[in-house]
C-alpha cells in the first residue's frame, strides 16, 4: 500500500581454509572470527568494478548498488568460512526459519488529501506465496472488496490503485473475502505441514488496515496475522540504510531490481516485494518476525525473542 494512499583488486588470501577449530556459536573469540574481520576488511575496500568481477568469479549475484554487493560477498565468505570449521548451526545464515513467507500489501480507500478522521477501508486482498527453500512463487490469492463506509472510490484513489468503482461493487465484503484466504492458506497447508508467517511492506498494512477492517466489521484480529516480518525495518538493518531508503522503488533500484507490474496495484506490489525478499535471502538476511499486535497496539519484536511460526488460520471470531 503506498503511503501516498494512507499515507577488482581481489586480495588472493580471501576465501582460503581456515583450519582452526570449531567454535561454538558465541566463542567469537575464536580465530575463525579473526579471519573473517579480515575478509570484510580486504572487502570494504574494494571498489564497485572489483567488487562485481569478484562476485562474477564466484558466480553470485552482481546486480546492486556497492554497499549490497559489499553485503552480500561478506556473507557468501562468512558462511564458507563457518562451513568450513563446521560451525554452522541454527540462527546462521543458511538457516531458514519458515517453510513459507505470506507477502501481503493491501490496498485501502484513500483521498488525494485524506483527513484525520478517514476511515480506510481494505479493497484489495493479495496473498503471495513465496517458498523460502526454492526462493519462487509457488502461488498468489487476490480479491477485490467491497467497501462499506466510503462505498464511492474517490477519483484519486481509482487513479492510484487502477481499481475501478465496478470492481468493488461486484466484489464481496471483507468478511467473506477474509473467510476464503483463511481456506486457501489452510489448502496450502500453512501452520500445520508448514511453518510460515507473513510479510508487509511498512508496518501499516496490519497495525492499520487490517486492525480498522476487523474493528468496522467486529471481527477479532486474526490471530494467524498477529505477528509479521516488516521488510522496510529488516532491510534498513541488513544494509545499513536510512529507513528513508525503503521505499518500495528504492530497495528494487539498490538491489538491481526492476519493478515488474503496475505500481500500487496490490498484488503486484506484493509479488515485488517477494521478489526483495527473495534477493535478501540470497545476500544471507535472516528474515524473521519482528512486529506484532499486541491488545490493538503495534509492537516491536526483538530479535533475541524465541523464532515461532504463524498459528494454524482460521476464520476469527465475532466481537460480539
Amino acid at each position: 500500500m503506498s503511503k501516498s494512499c494512507s499515507r577488482v583488486r581481489v586480495c588472493s588470501n580471501i576465501g582460503e581454509p581456515v583450519p582452526q577449530a570449531s567454535p561454538t556459536h558465541e566463542d567469537f573469540s575464536d580465530p575463525v572470527y579473526k579471519d573473517i574481520a579480515l575478509a570484510n576488511g580486504h572487502i570494504n575496500r574494494m571498489n564497485k568494478d572489483e567488487l562485481r568481477a569478484k562476485l562474477a568469479e564466484l558466480k553470485l549475484d552482481t546486480s546492486g548498488v556497492k554497499d549490497v554487493m559489499k553485503k552480500r560477498l561478506k556473507n557468501y565468505y562468512k558462511k564458507q568460512k563457518l562451513s568450513m570449521t563446521q560451525s554452522v548451526t541454527a540462527g546462521d545464515a543458511t538457516d531458514t526459519y519458515y517453510d513459507y513467507i505470506c507477502v501481503v500489501d493491501f490496498e485501502a480507500t484513500c483521498e488525494q488529501d485524506n483527513p484525520a478522521d478517514f476511515t480506510h477501508e481494505i479493497i484489495e486482498f493479495p496473498v503471495v506465496l513465496l517458498n523460502t527453500h526454492t526462493l519462487e512463487i509457488e502461488d498468489t490469492f487476490q480479491e477485490y472488496v467491497r467497501p462499506e463506509v466510503n462505498t464511492q472510490l474517490s477519483e484519486f484513489c481509482v487513479k492510484l490503485t487502477g481499481i475501478t468503482q465496478k470492481m468493488v461493487d461486484e466484489a464481496d465484503t471483507f468478511p467473506d473475502v477474509l473467510e476464503r484466504v483463511v481456506l486457501w492458506l489452510q489448502e496450502k497447508e500453512l501452520g500445520t505441514k508448514y511453518k510460515y508467517t507473513l510479510l508487509t511492506d511498512g508496518s501499516w498494512d496490519m497495525s492499520k488496515f487490517m486492525n480498522t477492517q476487523c474493528r468496522l466489521n467486529r471481527l477479532r484480529f486474526p490471530q494467524f496475522a498477529k505477528k509479521w516480518i516488516n521488510i522496510k525495518k529488516l532491510y534498513g538493518n541488513f544494509y545499513k540504510v536510512p529507513l528513508t531508503q525503503t521505499k518500495l522503488s528504492c530497495m528494487l533500484e539498490k538491489l538491481g531490481l526492476k519493478y515488474e507490474g503496475r505500481p500500487h496495484s496490490g498484488l503486484d506490489d506484493s509479488r515485488n516485494i517477494a521478489h526483495i525478499a527473495m534477493r535478501m535471502l540470497q545476500d544471507g538476511c535472516q528474515l524473521r518476525i519482528n512486529e506484532r499486535m499486541h491488545e490493538g497496539q503495534l509492537r516491536a519484536v526483538p530479535s533475541s525473542a524465541p523464532v515461532e511460526g504463524a498459528p494454524p488460520p482460521h476464520t476469527p471470531c465475532s466481537r460480539d
